[in-house]
């Protein structure tokens, strides 16, 4: 997280491609709320994502990581949730820049323009209570909570004043269940106090992805109520490890798959590291700046193209 970036001169063959994304050009402006958790991320499990040219901002093993969970109630592409797992900070002097290792969105539109404009890895998602959270709940009179912004209703667990989101990724017919997340209810916006008002600049690097190969950076320009509040408890589904195939050999379709499987397990990981610090922001809105392209010349210095 960064209290502010500089704007760089010149825009990029990949941001001037961006003119027709979402009906409009950039910025993008998303209002809504979020929870924005930072983790201490595991060095070893955030280089699984980071491109080797980036250098990892770390201290005896870690780096900072975490997730954004939002939703938003006026976007380019209307309402929709998203959950963005950050791998790891990475050094960009003289300041540093965050990197996505997966993002989560229950909107196409929102998930076709992230991959595309952004070059970000996202994919498409539900998000939705889980049953055992719903048999154990009891209904409430008024909506509460940060999750009540999620588009759930009001319940109350006797096991806590926690809701619980199940996050599954969806492609074609298939569904696979990645994590749990059960976020804290703290009462009604109408009577909590929701904090000061801020201004801050969160830059991102992006890219390197099929649809876009090119390393980009880009900033997400935040406006919002920001409060404190206690840690999601995020957990793992028991599913079953992929099975070898029955001669031994893996096939290109089925070592793609295994790579995807992979991938999810490392994004479990990052989520299930150790939270530090949980912040609410309400009342949010947030401009995303058209990315650049990002010329590496070495892990200590990283160029912008002036094209």
């Amino acid at each position: 997280m960064e209290g502010g970036s500089g704007r760089e001169e010149g825009r990029s063959s990949a941001a001037a491609a961006t003119a027709g994304g979402y009906g409009h050009g950039p910025p993008w402006v998303f209002r809504g709320s979020a929870l924005y958790q930072l983790h201490l991320v595991k060095a070893a499990t955030a280089r699984a994502f980071v491109p080797k040219e980036l250098r990892l901002v770390e201290a005896f093993g870690y780096t900072l990581g975490g997730m954004f969970l939002a939703r938003y109630d006026d976007s380019p592409a209307g309402k929709f949730d998203e959950l963005v797992v950050i791998a790891g900070i990475m050094w960009n002097p003289p300041t540093s820049c965050a990197w996505a290792a997966r993002v989560l969105v229950n909107s196409a539109e929102a998930c076709r323009h992230g991959r595309k404009e952004v070059g970000l890895p996202s994919h498409v998602a539900t998000f939705s209570q889980t049953e055992a959270a719903a048999l154990r709940n009891k209904p409430l009179g008024k909506s509460s909570g940060f999750l009540s912004l999620l588009g759930m209703r009001s319940t109350v667990s006797k096991q806590g004043n926690d809701r619980e989101i199940e996050i599954s990724e969806t492609k074609g017919s298939s569904t696979r269940h990645l994590c749990n997340i059960s976020v804290p209810l703290n009462g009604s916006h109408k009577h909590k106090w929701m904090g000061p008002a801020i201004r801050m600049s969160l830059p991102s690097f992006s890219g390197q992805i099929e649809d876009h190969p090119d390393l980009l950076k880009y900033s997400c320009q935040v406006e919002c109520r920001v409060r404190p509040v206690r840690p999601a408890k995020i957990w793992r589904p028991r599913t079953p490890e992929p099975q070898e195939c029955p001669d031994g050999k893996i096939s290109s379709k089925d070592s793609g798959l295994l790579a995807e499987l992979d991938a999810q397990k490392q994004t479990v990981l990052v989520l299930l590291s150790k939270p530090i610090l949980a912040l609410e922001f309400n009342s949010l809105q947030m401009n995303v700046d058209a990315p650049k392209i990002v010329v590496p010349h070495s892990k200590k210095e990283v160029r912008y193209s002036s094209t």
